[in-house]
């Protein structure tokens, strides 16, 4: 009797010992999710045809190489539902289906993502999922679906239904069959970051809608940069898509004073959300990008910093009328160090590391410059009116 504890005891030993040495590609969403998804810029003016340019552009144009994963349709492709209560694509927009579209994606090495809704409608007032978890995951598991935006327009508004409803898809998810990553977005009213990854989610939205303009990214970006506690591996704050590259189009993001942004106020946007270890999902017209823009999105350096395998979100060590300064740990002892002038006027300003707990001297690297900037204890620089200084410390042995 007492051999057979032991061996039942050595057996739980080696299973919670091979629990923690999985390897993070086990984890569904090891790194924060890079893509480009439609809603942004076309709204509910989506159809197979664009898709399919988009899933091109993005396998000819760099997009593919640097990272970008994940070609997401938003809201506005739903058909309602068949006799049988199955989810159709709307059949004048998606004529083959949305399997024969996920089967295009794929050939072009992509993962499609799709969208819906803990209530009977979606917010755009379409058919959504509520009622239907496991029969829709099924479906989306058949189609060859690998992502899931999860709305939560037109439900109730306490936080025990939300998680519930959350919960019921999540356990769908894990049920279908497939591994598809699970976003919620309530806009973080409910205070997500609390509960959503123990109900299943791999990433949550911290915010209302961004909207192309230099104050809707300050506010959103104030609110996800104190969650820093809760971002890891598998666990991401998700402060709402990139607007880099949309220039005040018409689209939704154009709504409420989305009126466009500087090139230099697109690249703040790309450096904080990459500090804050936040999805990059691109959302402008990537057909036919604006030089500057393509160097934005593409920058591969910067890329790191946002995937980089630690996980960390970055923590804000200094808040003040002028500067904001962020530090991020990074694989193998590096850093990244954000400075962001969110005044109206340029300043100089001098970091010394050592205020940031930070001792001894690094190579400094800037990554947007692309400058190798010598070894220092302290960086000292001008910072234009929204701009982002952002550079890379390898610590000197």
């Amino acid at each position: 009797m007492l051999k057979r504890i032991s061996f039942l005891f050595f057996l739980l030993f080696l299973i919670i010992n091979i629990s923690a040495q999985q390897p993070s590609g086990s984890i569904l969403a090891p790194a924060p999710p890079m893509g480009w998804m439609t809603w942004n810029y076309f709204g509910e003016n989506i159809n197979e045809k664009l898709v399919k340019e988009m899933a091109d552009a993005m396998a000819q144009n760099g997009m593919l190489n640097a990272g970008y994963e994940y070609l997401m349709i938003d809201d506005g492709w739903q058909g309602g539902r068949d006799k049988k209560n199955n989810l159709i694509p709307d059949v004048e927009k998606f004529p083959s289906g949305i399997k024969a579209l996920a089967d295009y994606v794929h050939s072009k090495g992509l993962k499609l993502g799709i969208y819906s809704d803990a209530a009977p409608l979606t917010c755009a007032g379409y058919t959504a999922s509520f009622g239907f978890e496991e029969q829709d995951a099924k479906t989306f598991a058949m189609w060859g679906i690998d992502y899931l935006k999860y709305d939560y327009c037109n439900a109730p508004k306490d936080v025990k239904t939300a998680i519930a409803r959350y919960r019921a898809m999540a356990d769908a998810l894990q049920k279908c069959g497939r591994k598809i990553v699970f976003a919620v977005c309530e806009w973080g009213v409910r205070e997500p970051w609390l509960w959503a990854a123990q109900q299943g989610a791999q990433l949550w939205r911290t915010t209302y809608d961004v909207r192309d303009a230099w104050s809707s990214v300050m506010e959103i970006y104030g609110q996800n940069v104190t969650l820093y506690p809760y971002a890891g591996p598998g666990h991401w704050n998700d402060p709402d898509m990139l607007i880099v590259g949309l220039r005040g189009s018409k689209g939704p993001a154009g709504l409420y004073g989305g009126i466009g942004c500087t090139d230099i106020e697109y690249q703040t946007n790309m450096s904080l959300w990459s500090m804050m270890a936040a999805p990059l999902i691109a959302t402008n017209d990537i057909r036919s990008m604006h030089e500057r823009t393509k160097n934005i999105l593409l920058n591969k350096d910067v890329i790191a910093i946002n995937q980089d395998v630690l996980g960390k979100q970055a923590e804000r060590k200094i808040k003040d009328s002028v500067f904001d300064v962020l530090l991020k740990p990074l694989r193998g002892g590096d850093f990244a160090l954000a400075i962001l002038n969110h005044s109206d006027h340029a300043h100089e300003i001098t970091i010394d590391f050592n205020t940031l707990g930070l001792q001894g001297s690094y190579e400094i690297k800037d990554l947007w410059r692309k400058d190798e900037m010598g070894i220092a204890k302290k960086w000292k620089g001008n910072v234009l009116s929204h701009e982002t200084k952002l550079l890379r410390l390898q610590k000197i042995k």
